[in-house]
């Protein structure tokens, strides 16, 4: 792939390299990844490594109580894993109303599904590994057990976190105080924290190849807990999990194949948006119409995506269909020279992981985990480390929405990996975490690949916006301003964050066809770091 550099500041330059490559949102667990490398694992065994290190390193947006997906490019193919857990089945949208809510909630121990990370580990590593699992979780415990320094950009979250959960009342909550905020207090940015129970479950998790938290002495405990305070899920929910191998879906996007996770993730939502902006004219760097373009279609595909996505055999309109030329054809009616408003949606922050990696051998891995919303339900299993998701509060309880609220149902879920290829063979993986920023910021970093020919790095760090719902458009503080006014006089409603908002936070590795070079690009937005070797 050819890169040109446009003229704007890029706050990093991308990483290029040879033998291998980690790139992810924090120093330590990026070095964790390399390291698995350079002692003989490959691109998947680093994918996990990094995983796990991750829910000790950054658990203010994912846990070993989260759910994954994985995109892996081997032996010239691209394999797909959905490791997202199901509901439990005791949890009904009639017991959910019984207790008093007429939507889902969001925190406590009522939109807990099945955690889908842990299996998502053992079976990666059984499937495509090179050293055993045991081995490629030790980082990950040792940084557990001895501690590590809080980094910037996760200190101001974990402690933005907390002044949340501050306002969270009942027994359920307690733990997560004493887990992630010890002394009453969170630690502050260099200081050293630690969890000896999540180092002690991350190493029975690596020996008993996860089993042990599905039908073990894990599982009760999650069992126990959630029986004493009211919960839903139950050790015969985890016992019958497994993670599923899927067949990957993509579009055509100027002769390059963008490579999604099919439902019920939202990846959908980046293939079908780019099929209706392909309608359109050809793109110009930096022109209100084009960025016009962009948010247009980006309105009609999440519309559509939220109103259909969900598990694959309940989605009332077919993966195919909506992925079709025709029917973008059809979508791309709807813009016009002013912003438009579609069906509302209020669309939820989120809080996710991604990381990307690759090997000399052409292995590569785009895998993203999360517990949802920061550090998920509120919930921790007393002891163990264990941060519970909070995945049910996409649920719909309304029956005759697509994504209603059933048992052993998975929901419409925000978190995405992305792939890139081209003539068959692999670009490479690619990822911005962020709730339902994920989509768009597929959007904005293919089209600034493929569009405007910028590396890694450009492509990460260009300006960023964000559909918010109806008309409304944040813009990060560096959006130029003559581009601001200018889609302000379309009828969107620009609002310029200046905390930098929620944007997303993104992992790039490119590798060169003829020469097997890896470029890699990460996120200026967060602590992230590219180790490569």
């Amino acid at each position: 792939m050819d890169y040109l550099n446009h003229p704007f500041p890029s706050k990093r330059h991308t990483v290029f390299a040879k033998r291998g490559m980690v790139a992810t949102s924090q120093p330590l667990a990026a070095q964790v990844g390399l390291d698995i490398l350079q002692k003989g694992g490959n691109a998947i065994d680093a994918a996990i490594a990094t995983a796990a290190a991750l829910t000790v390193l950054e658990p203010t947006s994912n846990g070993i109580g989260g759910d994954a997906f994985a995109l892996v490019w081997a032996k010239g193919e691209l394999h797909g894993l959905n490791a997202s857990g199901p509901s439990p089945e005791l949890l009904t949208a009639e017991a959910i109303k019984a207790l008093g809510y007429d939507k889902m909630p969001k925190m406590g121990v009522e939109p807990i599904t099945v955690p889908g990370a842990p299996a998502a580990w053992a079976e990666l590593s059984k499937r495509f590994g090179r050293l055993s699992l045991e081995d490629v979780l030790q980082p990950a415990i040792l940084y557990a057990e001895e501690g590590f320094p809080l980094s910037p950009v996760l200190g101001k979250y974990w402690n933005k976190a907390y002044q949340a959960y501050k306002r969270l009342k009942g027994k359920e909550f307690e733990e997560w105080f004493h887990t992630f905020a010890p002394g009453g207090r969170v630690p502050d940015i260099g200081e050293v924290w630690s969890s000896k129970g999540h180092a002690e479950t991350l190493r029975t998790i690596a020996k008993t190849n996860a089993r042990d938290f599905y039908e073990g002495e894990l599982a009760q405990k999650i069992e126990d807990f959630m029986v004493e305070h009211g919960g839903f899920l139950r050790k015969n929910d985890l016992a019958a999990y497994n993670p599923e191998w899927v067949k990957p879906i993509s579009t055509n996007y100027r002769g390059y194949d963008i490579w999604e996770i099919p439902p019920n993730g939202q990846g959908m939502v980046t293939l079908m948006a780019l099929n209706i902006f392909e309608q359109l004219d050809m793109p110009k760097w930096q022109s209100a119409d084009t960025y016009h373009h962009q948010i247009e279609a980006m309105k009609l595909a999440f519309t559509d995506g939220l109103a259909f996505i969900t598990e694959m055999s309940e989605m009332p309109i077919s993966v195919e269909h909506l992925l079709s030329k025709e029917y973008a054809a059809q979508r791309v009616k709807a813009i016009c020279e002013t912003a438009i408003e579609p069906v509302p949606y209020e669309l939820p922050k989120g809080g996710t992981v991604y990381l990307a990696t690759a090997d000399d051998e052409g292995n590569m891995v785009s895998f993203i985990q999360s517990n949802y919303m920061g550090f998920g339900s509120g919930i921790v299993i007393p002891g163990t480390g264990i941060s519970m998701q909070n995945r049910g509060a996409d649920f719909s309880l309304d029956e005759s929405h697509p994504n209603f609220l059933k048992p052993g149902k998975r929901s419409f879920h925000t978190i995405i990996p992305g792939f890139l290829s081209k003539n068959g063979e692999a670009v490479g993986p690619f990822g911005v975490m962020g709730g339902y920023m994920q989509p768009q910021g597929h959007l904005q970093v293919v089209t600034n690949t493929i569009d405007y020919l910028l590396n890694p790095q450009a492509a990460l760090d260009a300006p960023r916006w964000q559909w918010v719902g109806g008309k409304k458009v944040h813009v990060e503080p560096e959006f130029p301003n003559y581009l601001v006014q200018a889609l302000q006089r379309k009828g969107h409603e620009i609002e310029v964050m200046p905390d930098g908002g929620s944007f997303g936070r993104g992992q790039i590795i490119w590798r060169n066809p003829q020469t097997g070079v890896l470029a890699g690009g990460t996120e200026s937005r967060t602590d992230g770091m590219v180790a490569a070797w």
